[in-house]
């Protein structure tokens, strides 16, 4: 009864993230802390390193700096709100705080599969048009495909959220999850879900297949030039410069996929929950990482930019 009557002065949303496991609560607390405080770190270096070294005024850098900026703001839409609700036992979020979230989270989600698209084509183009790279790639179609990307992402989101919310929730508070995302208040929805169902399958086909699907073409490409190089040393470098991205495109649609291209019946909650923490938590941390370990040229601008740094300090 004290349970009812706390939900029913609720005015938001109860978001029960791993209730199930209380003794995982505060591990998840110190370790979610920690990917998030990496996060913030990595991909702000990446950025700051990527601004101020001239040997990465790049496309391909410049693309990297669009990517760590948008998982610098997508794990930031989920994270906070999640270490805050692993400490409070109400576990509440507003309203408004729960539109918030929806319409950001989706955008930057949708916008980083575009993105990783566009990535590929860059790679595409470096390794099988190496001699005319400068002229295609250049800076107006860098922005131009950037600003796609991001519009595409906010545009998806704005059509998702919008019609989500416009659900009847019927006094259902209770988001069996740690984040307000579509698929999770379809549930709560108290009328019949089809169409919602079927918008939120198409617009996974538009935001996960045809890009993953323009990244396995890009790569088949590229494939076929890397093995027409001769030289060892030339196979290994044109590999080096797609390796970081084929990893990153990996574990980032390996995870979203096996969220949003079930049927909703299949969904486990707990699977879910750990799936959903992989890609807005573990991701984005292990991106710059992944870009910093296997990328020469990232790692010796990084050198320079830290011994510029020590020489003013000490000077």
């Amino acid at each position: 009864m004290v349970q009812s009557a706390n939900e029913s002065q609720v005015t938001g949303f109860i978001l029960l993230g791993f209730s199930d496991h209380p003794r995982l609560l505060k591990v998840l607390f110190v370790a979610i802390l920690n990917l998030y405080l990496l996060t913030i770190l990595g991909n702000s270096t990446i950025i700051l390193v990527s601004r101020l070294e001239p040997r990465l005024h790049t496309p391909m850098y410049f693309f990297l700096s669009h990517l760590s900026f948008l998982d610098l703001c997508f794990t930031s839409s989920v994270v906070p709100q999640l270490l805050v609700n692993l400490q409070d036992p109400m576990k509440i979020i507003t309203y408004g705080g729960c539109v918030a979230q929806l319409y950001i989270f989706h955008a930057l989600g949708s916008t980083e599969c575009v993105l990783l698209a566009v990535m590929s084509y860059d790679r595409y183009v470096a390794v099988c048009r190496p001699l005319h790279y400068a002229f295609v790639m250049h800076p107006r179609l860098c922005h131009t495909l950037a600003s796609m990307a991001w519009l595409s992402g906010m545009a998806t989101s704005l059509v998702q959220s919008t019609l989500t919310l416009q659900l009847p929730f019927c006094g259902h508070r209770r988001v069996d999850h740690f984040i307000c995302e579509v698929p999770v208040l379809i549930k709560l929805a108290c009328v019949d879900t089809t169409f919602n169902q079927a918008e939120l399958f198409v617009a996974g086909i538009l935001f996960l297949i045809v890009p993953l699907s323009l990244i396995l073409v890009s790569y088949g490409h590229i494939a076929q030039a890397v093995l027409r190089i001769k030289s060892t040393s030339g196979r290994r470098k044109a590999f080096g410069t797609c390796s970081s991205h084929l990893v990153v495109v990996t574990i980032f649609y390996g995870t979203i996929i096996f969220m949003y291209m079930q049927p909703a019946r299949s969904r486990s909650k707990d699977h879910g929950k750990f799936v959903s923490l992989l890609y807005t938590v573990v991701t984005p941390m292990l991106n710059p990482l992944i870009y910093t370990l296997r990328n020469n040229e990232v790692k010796e601008a990084l050198k320079k930019v830290l011994e510029k740094i020590v020489r003013v300090n000490f000077t």
